[in-house]
């Protein structure tokens, strides 16, 4: 063999050796990469929790000595209760590969009717609160029956119950808005735990935490309910047979009809529990802001996607979790709180807020990207 037909071989089997260590170092690199995305897609509530912590601990030196206050983390709770019981009706429909813009909406109507009926027409409380409950699950049930029976979008179909909801908002309550001392004077005491209470006020009490980890902490009774809305949704999703149905209609729901699963009353039965939950919101708002007002929360359907979004909930259905929805609130709440205290306006907490939804949104698609 000549030098020539020599060094050509052994620059051969050089490039056969380069390519081998690229290929292998890239099926590493790849097995790295689909390791991680399975065990986010195993584990969506990851992601948001380490935003979370990131976030807890950057404002922890950003606002030393305020932000690490335990009245203050209060405070974040306490804030971010509202959004995060309709975060947990959003989080069913978007599980399901729907949207519900109607979601404030009918938290308003709900508390224009719990506190107008009672104030105004001088209905009893006892019927009153019943009636908006009865209210907010009458309207998730109409935007179930329109999405399904006439196979609209539910984007377009709950953008025009919005303003449906919306009219008749501001029909039933003219505009007024209705101080919560008038509504207690028509509604009977309450007992609880020593203290005189009324109902409407009920959600806006608070109480101390006197345990070793939690010293300090200032809770209201809105937050509790909050966290038991939460706890029986995601029973309801991770342990009954509905739950499951519900994951199946929003992964594949084709599939999910030839597995003989209702799609349809699983739908309904979706925006019904999103209207109910809606109208729960209603009276811990009613405490929140001190009476009943038609133009409260005007921005909660947005924060409520924003909630979702950024708890890791897919937009394209079949995979999220509560527990996901309640740390996207906490995320909310924490980083408009430390901005705040760190001095920052009130545009640069809505510049970090955008930020943080784009962010999570392409998370997802890169985990469903490499999930196909």
């Amino acid at each position: 063999m000549s030098d020539n037909q020599s060094g050509s071989a052994l620059a051969e089997r050089g490039l056969q050796g380069a390519d081998q260590s690229v290929a292998s170092f890239d099926e590493g690199d790849v097995g790295i990469v689909r390791r991680m995305q399975g065990f986010l897609h195993r584990f969506p509530t990851m992601v948001p929790f380490i935003v979370l912590l990131a976030g807890v601990l950057i404002f922890s030196f950003a606002a030393p000595g305020k932000f690490f206050a335990p009245f203050n983390f209060s405070l974040v709770l306490q804030q971010v209760t509202i959004i995060a019981i309709l975060g947990v009706a959003q989080t069913l429909v978007i599980l399901t590969a729907g949207i519900d813009l109607s979601v404030g909406m009918i938290m308003i109507l709900a508390s224009v009717v719990m506190g107008r009926t009672a104030v105004v027409y001088g209905v009893p409380v006892e019927i009153a609160f019943p009636l908006g409950l009865a209210v907010g699950t009458a309207c998730g049930l109409l935007n179930g029956l329109i999405v399904t029976l006439l196979r609209l979008p539910p984007f377009i179909v709950t953008l025009g119950t919005w303003s449906i909801f919306g009219a008749l908002n501001v029909w039933y309550s003219r505009s007024e808005t209705i101080r919560q001392q008038d509504m207690d004077a028509n509604a009977p005491f309450l007992q609880v735990t020593g203290t005189v209470m009324k109902p409407y006020s009920f959600f806006s009490q608070t109480f101390g935490l006197d345990l070793p980890f939690l010293k300090g902490w200032v809770l209201t009774y809105g937050s509790v309910v909050m966290i038991i809305v939460a706890l029986v949704i995601w029973y309801i999703l991770n342990k009954t047979a509905f739950g499951r149905h519900v994951y199946a209609t929003g992964d594949d729901p084709d599939s999910a009809r030839l597995a003989g699963i209702n799609t349809t009353k699983t739908l309904i039965g979706v925006y019904t529990l999103a209207g109910f939950i809606c109208a729960i919101a209603a009276w811990v708002l009613i405490g929140r802001i001190g009476g009943v007002s038609p133009q409260a929360g005007q921005t909660a359907n947005l924060d409520s996607i924003t909630a979702v979004v950024i708890g890791g909930t897919s937009l394209f259905g079949g995979r999220g979790s509560i527990i996901g929805t309640l740390i996207g609130a906490l995320i909310v709440g924490v980083f408009r709180n430390g901005l705040a205290l760190s001095g920052l306006e009130l545009l640069w907490q809505d510049f970090a807020v955008g930020v943080l939804i784009i962010v999570a949104v392409t998370i997802d698609q890169w985990i469903r990207k490499l999930s196909t």
